[in-house]
């Protein structure tokens, strides 16, 4: 485990998975990270690559060749090393292997990387393609935020405010987590979605099509809050298990597949593509107040 701070914010990453762990608002004495009941959902804040979401038979086409590939991908099980430490960043990297190879036929280097400035922390996506042919793959951010943020508040005294949008329409995903067609309107008139224990009975709440670069945690009962912003990412989702204390904001590039819909990797929806020697980068900030 390694931990950077300043006098804002004490940031917590292990190696596996470059997982964020913890990000402690040391001004409010709040811990802001959900931290992972194993009995509810065991996870911080995985990094989800080279997929996002759940691939047709568990399985990705590449050259004509099928390849086991399992929800989220393999990253957030592997090992990162280590190779840059300051007192305010971090940088994790992992590189494709003789185990990666037999599941993704790319190679590639990953960084993550975490730079606290003031009370906001910038995690940074780095993917460097690093082989002889096109490299297709999907990132995504999964962070987990405790709800409520005080003692003696409930869940459904929050609330998620979008900066750019008052009209949103969600996707539906089924129960084998792909997309079935389903679309309906979360939010209309309002640039806001209340949490409650109901909100995700039906999974995750999956928007393709916003003009919002940020959300932010609300409470009706604090001053405090807590926002992401994602300016280059496609998509977003929102997510928790029902009547569990955290929610997830979740952007994206890339997501599911859609049931029946079979495509080759290349063509998947929202793939991203690297020509040999191709860098990509992406950063989302996290900001509390």
């Amino acid at each position: 485990m390694y931990t950077i701070e300043n006098n804002f914010l004490r940031v917590k990453v292990r190696t596996k998975g470059a997982e964020l762990t913890s990000v402690y608002d040391k001004v409010n004495n709040i811990e802001h990270l959900w931290q992972a009941d194993p009995a509810v959902w065991g996870w911080h804040a995985p990094v989800l690559f080279p997929v996002v979401g759940r691939c047709l038979d568990d399985k990705i086409e590449i050259g004509g060749q099928h390849y086991n590939m399992e929800k989220h991908g393999f990253a957030r099980h592997s090992d990162f090393e280590l190779v840059n430490q300051t007192v305010d960043s971090l940088t994790f990297a992992l590189h494709s292997s003789h185990q990666t190879l037999e599941i993704y036929p790319s190679h590639f280097e990953f960084y993550i990387s975490f730079e606290l400035k003031e009370n906001n922390l910038h995690q940074i996506f780095e993917v460097i393609n690093k082989g002889t042919e096109q490299m297709h793959f999907c990132i995504g951010a999964h962070p987990a935020f405790a709800v409520p943020f005080n003692d003696g508040e409930k869940y459904d005294d929050y609330y998620l405010e979008f900066d750019n949008d008052t009209e949103l329409e969600r996707d539906y995903i089924n129960g084998d987590g792909f997309f079935d067609g389903r679309r309906s309107k979360a939010m209309a008139d309002t640039n806001q979605i209340p949490l409650s224990g109901s909100l995700f009975d039906d999974d995750a709440l999956i928007f393709k099509n916003l003009k919002s670069r940020k959300v932010t945690i609300r409470s009706n009962k604090n001053p405090h809050t807590l926002s992401v912003a994602f300016k280059h990412f496609r998509y977003l989702g929102i997510w928790a298990k029902p009547n569990a204390n955290y929610v997830c904001i979740e952007p994206w590039q890339g997501c599911a597949d859609t049931a029946g819909r079979y495509t080759n990797f290349a063509q998947k929806e929202g793939v991203l593509s690297l020509p040999p020697l191709g860098k990509f980068d992406r950063s989302i900030i996290i900001s509390v107040s």
